[in-house]
């Protein structure tokens, strides 16, 4: 399908409008998310409530716009609709109550299983077990495999059946395992254990990043994406409480703390897996009665508006393997898959051994996991805030070098420290570096504007998330039992890399503002003829069209 994209400002990414009309009702209101286009009849607004323009500025441009049949949402399609921006801001809401408030609770599920075993080893359990810090280091690589090599499958099932259906499957499947984990006997079993669960959840994450794309804009995304992974440090805070509970079972029928912790966290994720079968809706207009007609005509039309190539495919719209060749070799991506792989390195090994870290600094199995919420409530603070004023400052990658520049000044620290350094300074050095900003969020919201279209976005979201996984498999090696315990040869190796992202994020910037400037020197030296023209013969999709621009 080709079709007009629409005009958010060129610098925070998406489609150009097609000309640059300049008579313009001052009232209007316009959001970044909207068309630059003239509103209805002045008369007829209201100052507290002006219309949202309808999309186009030339009548017969509908065919660019106009979704595919079969999308769930044309009956709701109306390319003149128009709006208040106060219906808009009713229903923004209604959809973060019903919808983004479930996905954080998956989310939820999700880091309970895969996290809880950071509180497993303040319980001795690799002791129990006869496991040393290696095995540990084994396991979680094998972990962090298997959730790689099912990125990208995971994502290709959930667009041929729905993530509606599919991260429900999903859920219910890992907390077997993950419950399962209670009757680990040694390594071999633990190795099993760690693969089978990193196998089921291995795209869960990308596929709620595509469901939620079905129902918020890309300026919108961030945003929600920062409480998706708020949700993911809120679960840290609430299972270290509730490991000092469960933990305290050890000895109950003869079993260890940490298995009680395995069993009963691996049920409540199965309630939870259950009851999302029952809840998600397929798409906006596939809900049990949430939203009125005007509402899903809102959220329907909103969305095409800020982003045609959403009409181009249906939900339950399987991917051929041309198309996902064709993403694959998406070059325009090559920026973001390169900090994908390394920029959570310098953070990711204290934050994967704080538990062990705070151990060896002679505090107790409740001690170690009631110091770990400080730390988690730092992450959460700067995760909301950064994400904010990325999107305040209209600028990502150098917002992302924040995380980089927090980082380096504790790890130097922490590599030169005198080896008699007190143990709550050590302790506060762990928890800044744990707790250090999180720019995650907005490298997936990138990921996603920047992929252009649906295919695009569910491989290219797939892709990165598989490399943020090859970053934890290689970060998990940094810290070996040798270097233990200051760490001196791995902290040397996440000091360069700091340096290394540094570069990447500058250069990222500069790439996509370059290609941006180029394209804007080709599309307004056109005439509006030739840029109608170019709408209706181009051949060019999504990130490659002379008409989009990339976010950065």
């Amino acid at each position: 399908m080709s079709h007009q994209g629409t005009s958010a400002p060129r610098s925070k990414g998406g489609y150009v409008a097609l000309d640059d009309d300049e008579d313009k009702d001052p009232r209007s209101s316009i959001s970044s998310s909207s068309p630059i286009l003239p509103v209805s009849d002045p008369e007829e607004l209201d100052n507290e409530a002006p219309l949202k323009p309808s999309t186009f500025q030339v009548d017969g441009l509908e065919t660019f716009y106009k979704p595919i049949h079969g999308y769930e949402g044309l009956h709701r399609y109306d390319p003149q609709y128009t709006w208040t921006s106060t219906d808009e801001g009713k229903v923004v809401r209604k959809i973060d109550r019903w919808i983004c408030s479930w996905v954080c609770l998956m989310f939820f599920a999700l880091q309970l299983d895969r996290g809880n075993i950071v509180q497993a080893l303040s319980d001795n359990m690799l002791g129990d077990l006869g496991l040393n810090t290696n095995d540990y280091n084994y396991g979680q690589a094998i972990f962090y495999f298997t959730f790689l090599s099912a990125e990208l499958p995971s994502q290709l099932i959930s667009k041929w059946i729905g993530p509606d259906r599919w991260i429900p499957i999903q859920m219910v499947a890992w907390s077997i395992v993950a419950s399962s984990q209670a009757f680990l006997q040694g390594k071999t079993s633990f190795y099993i254990c760690r693969a089978l669960i990193g196998l089921i959840e291995g795209g869960f994450i990308p596929d709620n990043v595509l469901y939620l794309s079905y129902f918020y804009t890309g300026s919108e995304l961030p945003k929600r994406l920062s409480w998706f992974w708020v949700s993911s440090q809120i679960t840290n805070i609430i299972s270290a409480f509730l490991a000092y509970g469960i933990l305290h079972l050890r000895g109950l029928y003869g079993l260890e703390g940490w298995r009680w912790l395995f069993a009963l966290e691996g049920s409540l994720t199965a309630v939870i897996g259950v009851l999302s079968w029952f809840y998600l809706p397929p798409s906006p207009t596939q809900t049990p009665g949430w939203f009125t007609v005007h509402e899903e005509k809102i959220m329907v039309n909103r969305i095409i508006r800020d982003d045609p190539s959403k009409g181009d495919m249906h939900n339950r719209q399987p991917l051929s393997w041309k198309m996902v060749i064709e993403c694959l070799s998406d070059y325009h991506m090559l920026p973001i898959y390169l900090i994908a792989l390394s920029f959570g390195m310098p953070t990711s090994p204290m934050s994967a051994y704080l538990t062990l870290q705070l151990r060896d600094l002679g505090f107790d199995t409740f001690q170690t996991n009631l110091l770990t919420i400080p730390a988690y409530l730092l992450f959460i603070s700067q995760l909301l805030f950064w994400t904010w004023l990325s999107e305040k400052w209209n600028q990502r990658f150098l917002i992302g070098l924040s995380s980089q520049i927090w980082a380096f000044p504790l790890l130097l620290f922490l590599e030169y420290m005198p080896a008699n350094t007190g143990h709550w300074i050590k302790y506060a050095v762990t928890a800044l570096l744990v707790g250090h900003p999180y720019v995650h969020a907005i490298l997936v919201a990138i990921t996603s504007r920047n992929a252009g279209t649906v295919r695009t976005r569910t491989v290219a979201s797939a892709l990165y998330n598989m490399l943020c996984q090859a970053s934890s498999i290689i970060s998990q090696n940094f810290y070996r039992d040798d270097d233990r315990p200051l760490y001196r040869r791995g902290n040397k190796i996440l000091l360069f890399i700091c340096i290394y992202n540094l570069v990447l994020f500058i250069g990222a910037k500069v790439f996509y503002s370059r290609i941006n400037k180029k394209r804007d020197e080709i599309w307004e030296a056109m005439s509006l003829e030739k840029k109608r023209l170019y709408l209706i013969t181009t051949k060019d999709k999504g990130n490659k069209r002379l008409d989009f621009r990339f976010a950065h």
